[in-house]
């Protein structure tokens, strides 16, 4: 992953990767918490509530650094367009570079969830991993307008909210 130091090993066994994605939370260094949490879902991908959390955490930070940027970096093209100050082209090649760690952290969640973490669990974890996959399909649709990633995101909230509809309690607040 991209923001990894190269120095960082994974731990071998679960409890270890369970406390390096802690460690790795609390030291802000969330692309390295994705790979501890990629490793957690290898080895069973049936997640208690609290890796199922780390998880969401991860994947979530990784992609909303990569967000941030890649706003800010649109506003700056857009300045340096009115300005025609010939600095567009460098500006969009920076943006296209978050861009594209954006577009791949979003495929890597949304196939993970996909693949491996969404036949497992019930229906409480369906409706929380279809709303993530959800989610990230519109993150990349944020940065790349991708239709196929547009009509992918309505189908996983569709399918979140009617699971939730005939299979979870209604909550009395």
């Amino acid at each position: 992953m991209v923001g990894t130091s190269p120095k960082f090993r994974l731990p071998t066994n679960r409890d270890d990767l369970i406390f390096a994605a802690k460690l790795a939370e609390q030291a802000e260094r969330y692309d390295e918490m994705v790979l501890c949490m990629k490793e957690v879902v290898k080895e069973n991908p049936k997640l208690s509530q609290e890796e199922r959390n780390l998880l969401s955490v991860a994947y979530k930070n990784s992609v909303g650094i990569r967000r941030a940027s890649w706003r800010i970096l649109s506003s700056i093209e857009q300045r340096e367009e009115q300005k025609n100050t010939g600095n567009v082209p460098k500006v969009k090649e920076y943006r296209h570079m978050v861009e594209q760690e954006l577009s791949e952290i979003c495929e890597d969640i949304i196939n993970l969830l996909e693949k491996d973490v969404l036949a497992h669990g019930g229906s409480d974890d369906r409706v929380f991993f279809k709303k993530m996959q959800g989610d990230y399909h519109r993150y990349h649709v944020e940065a790349t307008n991708d239709e196929g990633h547009t009509q992918a995101a309505l189908r996983a909230y569709t399918d979140a909210l009617e699971t939730a509809k005939s299979n979870l309690p209604v909550a009395n607040p």
